[in-house]
């Protein structure tokens, strides 16, 4: 009996170490004294085509204006911090440990719809993180080209030979770095470099065989993915006349397998790999020129999605599929259910062939309710044509302005988990985001304008008018 129970100990003692050691949970914890009882969100980017984002954690900021986020089994990869409409980056990493404060927005900064991007301070930065290198590295290239970077006009040659002198400085400095994740952004972020510069530059074909032939596809590096996106845009144009007569065929027996046999005759994409993901990419980029039949290039992107030779290409191809089809104008919307407080169900056919607008709010946020007076006016000049809904993320508890918002908007207005498919549909990532349907479910914008003016001083008004006098001429 002894010798089982110890054997049995041994062998939980044996579980618990190999837990330990497979245990690679972030941790952030953080000091957001402007973000007193607001949601915190870290999203990871599935790909750096469609940017699409999904949720690894959230959490509250306390009383005392700190919050603590663990994201398990982390990897390497950058990610976004979400709070009350602004959003700031970090790296993560396996066992990584983050002290953070978060600030809120700039009072000179103006308040943009779409979110405005706020910096993270440090605390106890470890040397080994991959943040610490990576700011090391970005204040380093500063410095470079604040140097530098005025006489490239001037003297493009000094630009050149400073450049080659700086690459080779970097390249001593971190010779025995062995964070490959860091060791990949440096070296892509030298590739950026190289392409602002005129005299002496490489010619295209030298610049895969340096950078990209021999780098692993490093679908999780933004620094990698950055470059060789540029590196691989507006690729149809840039093939042999034989190269694109094969893909054409290929499109139009709808096949993958074809058409990435006829991408093998493109030099630069001699990796595999690499090859399928920049194969979805072209698709999706000449989807719209009328060149080569849509419903094809959506079978191909459809069998991608499922049967792809990596992984990472299923998603990509998956995420771009969505993005050709989900909020294109004139594109069909996805069907909608929502649940009122009173249990009453809404969907698209709860409101006959009127016009939907959605206004998806966040009451917490002060821009967000000032935007409410302007809607309500609105309401008033076109209800009858158009459908006003309004949709917010469910919370635990409301202030007393919050609730006061909420419940003076007179049409229909829904509390929603943050997890409701909802939001994935209409692509909502930041407060207030619109949304408009015509009357048969077709997308007219996505992301609509809203009551204030954009950029060029224009509103929804102008929209609602347009439309409601398509509806006065049919009656």
């Amino acid at each position: 009996m002894l010798k089982i129970f110890f054997i049995t100990g041994l062998f939980l003692l044996t579980l618990i170490s190999v837990h330990g050691q497979n245990d690679k949970t972030a941790t952030i914890n953080g000091f957001a004294p402007a973000y007193i009882g607001k949601t915190v969100e870290v999203y990871e980017i599935q790909d750096y085509f469609s940017f699409k984002e999904s949720l690894l954690a959230s959490t509250k900021v306390m009383p005392d204006s700190t919050f603590a986020l663990q994201i398990p089994k982390a990897r390497t990869q950058k990610v976004i911090v979400r709070c009350n409409n602004n959003k700031a980056f970090l790296y993560i990493q396996p066992k990584g440990k983050y002290d953070v404060y978060l600030p809120e927005r700039d009072q000179y900064d103006p308040y943009r719809p779409n979110g405005n991007t706020v910096e993270f301070s440090f605390y106890n930065l470890d040397s080994t993180d991959i943040n610490y290198k990576i700011l090391g590295f970005q204040r380093w290239e500063d410095e470079f080209l604040g140097t530098y970077f005025y006489s490239k006009k001037a003297n493009g040659v000094e630009f050149a030979m400073q450049l080659d002198k700086f690459k080779q400085n970097v390249e001593k400095a971190y010779a025995k770095d062995t964070n490959m994740f860091f060791k990949t952004f440096v070296k892509f972020s030298i590739a950026s470099l190289d392409e602002i510069q005129q005299v002496a530059s490489r010619n295209r074909y030298e610049k895969h065989d340096f950078y990209i032939k021999y780098s692993p596809v490093s679908y999780d590096n933004d620094a990698y993915m950055e470059y060789v996106t540029k590196f691989y845009d507006n690729l149809s144009p840039r093939l042999s006349m034989e190269t694109n007569n094969n893909v054409y065929l290929g499109i139009l027996k709808s096949s993958p397998t074809r058409v990435m046999k006829a991408l093998g005759g493109e030099y630069t994409l001699v990796n595999m790999r690499l090859r399928e993901m920049m194969m979805v990419k072209m698709l999706c980029e000449v989807y719209y020129t009328g060149d080569f039949p849509q419903a094809n290039i959506l079978t191909i992107l459809d069998s991608v999605s499922n049967h792809a030779m990596f992984d990472a290409t299923e998603v990509i191809a998956k995420n771009l599929k969505a993005r050709l089809l989900e909020l294109v104008p004139g594109g069909k919307s996805s069907d909608f259910t929502l649940t009122a407080k009173d249990g009453a169900v809404k969907s698209k056919m709860s409101y006959g062939q009127k016009h939907i607008y959605f206004h998806f709010f966040d009451p917490g946020n002060l821009e967000n309710r000032m935007e409410l007076p302007l809607l309500m006016s609105l309401q008033t000049k076109y209800g009858t044509d158009i459908q006003f809904i309004s949709i917010y993320k469910k919370k635990d508890q409301y202030t007393a302005e919050e609730m006061k918002a909420i419940e003076s908007i007179p049409w229909d207005v829904f509390e929603v988990n943050g997890e409701d498919p909802i939001f994935g549909k209409f692509q909502v990532a930041t407060f207030p985001t619109y949304v408009l349907l015509d009357g048969f479910g077709y997308i007219v914008a996505a992301p609509a304008l809203g009551p204030k003016p954009n950029g060029e001083g224009v509103t929804i008004d102008k929209t609602f008018f347009a439309i409601h006098k398509v509806k006065t001429g049919e009656k």
